[in-house]
């Protein structure tokens, strides 16, 4: 059997890992009809591929590592817990790592006195929001946005606006979730504000207890809403006796340049989801919220309606409190409102007059690119290719592909930014 690295003289090492993992995993997984490069090693913003390739990585793989990857608290922190507990038993035994992470992630959120539930990925923090709100409201119904990206666990996959997930089950999918524009200009705010009104309002034989919103769609192509739209969101969604879940996972833990993007708008939310960045690379997440809502769930009898086995898995934990500690040791948030209005202006002046892109936009470290649809499939995916070539890694975004989604980690030194920036503009550009 090959290992790690080995390569044979005149083959291409994707093409042999590519075939054992087409051998084993299921085929809608990964796509291999453009061999991806196989990860082996990452450091910071670097990626080494099994052929010895090394990239820049401007995906943050999938937003992960705001912190950078394995950044040295993560891992110091995940290297200690490993040495005496590696698993524990979270609702029934609870690790005291659970403890501690809950306390400081509880310090950092926006109500004075908040409970919340862990996870291993975001779909798991939707899925507990949902259940939270039901629990809290007695009404079932959720309001989603259109192009909305909330996961694809069922109740999760029910609230996202995207068909491209949603078509091969909808006889699978509930039936409660109904579904308004999402805003990319005032006017667009007014009518997706109407709409909510409406919905909360109406006589649906289904009432609304949520309203579910990410502050900025990430996987939708770094939709940015106007300003003023989520805190007026918020005021609708009370008054119609629902309550406002901000989905968190990937614009939250400082990614837009304050540590929660609903602050943007001055928003504090009634229950938000966390995820992706949360675990410094574990799989993390979190749904929380403020005790007077998160009280809607009974006390555990001890069977919890609402658990699962790696629930508070002590590594997890252990790499969420390294991240914790990096985001105060290395001004995470701050770097990342500066390193995103140069990399905002950067691209804006390089870009600026060119037929072929529509709009540059972004807050932080949330970016994107969007480029003109000329009858190409996806062609944003066109320049992640070339990129990719050139030892950049970005990814394609939006309903159409037509989006370049820029999301580095913010530990990125500011010549490793502008070669990356470099490289994405020159790829825009040769890949018409």
């Amino acid at each position: 059997m090959s290992t790690e690295g080995e390569t044979t003289t005149g083959e291409d090492p994707r093409e042999r890992w590519a075939a054992r993992l087409s051998r084993v995993e299921s085929r809608n997984v990964t796509f291999l009809e453009s061999l991806p490069p196989f990860w082996t090693h990452a450091s910071g913003g670097q990626v080494r591929d099994a052929a010895g390739n090394a990239y820049l990585d401007f995906s943050g793989a999938f937003g992960v590592a705001f912190a950078g990857h394995r950044h040295p608290r993560v891992v110091a922190r995940i290297r200690r817990q490993a040495e005496r507990l590696i698993h524990g038993m979270g609702d029934v035994h609870p690790p005291v790592a659970k403890v501690e992470f809950l306390e400081a992630l509880g310090a950092r959120l926006p109500w004075p006195s908040s409970r919340t539930i862990l996870g291993l990925s975001g779909s798991d923090a939707i899925e507990a929001a949902l259940k939270t709100a039901y629990l809290a409201t007695g009404k079932p119904g959720v309001v989603a946005f259109e192009g909305s990206y909330h996961g694809l666990t069922l109740g999760a996959l029910a609230a996202t606006g995207r068909e491209h997930f949603r078509r091969p089950f909808d006889r699978r999918l509930a039936d409660h979730v109904r579904f308004v524009p999402f805003p990319d200009s005032p006017a667009g705010a007014k009518r997706a504000l109407a709409g909510v009104t409406e919905l909360l309002a109406g006589s649906s034989p289904v009432p609304f207890g949520a309203v579910i919103a990410e502050p900025i769609q990430g996987r939708a192509g770094i939709r940015i809403p106007p300003r003023g739209f989520l805190a007026e969101l918020g005021r609708r969604t009370r008054a119609g006796g629902a309550l406002l879940i901000t989905d968190e996972i990937f614009t939250g833990m400082g990614r837009t340049g304050v540590l929660f993007a609903a602050e943007h708008d001055d928003t504090v939310p009634d229950l938000m989801c966390l995820g992706k960045a949360l675990g410094g690379g574990m799989p993390l997440s979190a749904c929380c919220g403020p005790d007077t809502v998160m009280d809607a769930w009974p006390p555990s009898t001890g069977e919890a309606i609402h658990t699962s086995t790696f629930l508070g898995h002590p590594l997890g934990c252990a790499g969420g409190l390294g991240f914790l500690e990096a985001l105060d040791a290395d001004d995470l948030v701050g770097r990342a409102g500066r390193l995103g209005a140069s990399a905002l202006g950067y691209l804006k002046a390089s870009l600026h007059g060119d037929a072929d892109v529509v709009e540059v936009r972004g807050r932080g470290l949330m970016l994107g690119v969007e480029l003109r649809k000329t009858g190409r499939a996806g062609p944003a995916a066109q320049v992640a290719g070339k990129a990719l070539e050139q030892g950049l890694i970005v990814l394609p975004g939006g309903e159409d592909g037509e989006v370049v989604e820029v999301v580095p980690p913010a530990t990125l030194a500011s010549e490793e930014l502008e070669k990356g920036l470099a490289i994405l503009v020159a790829s825009i550009r040769s890949a018409r």
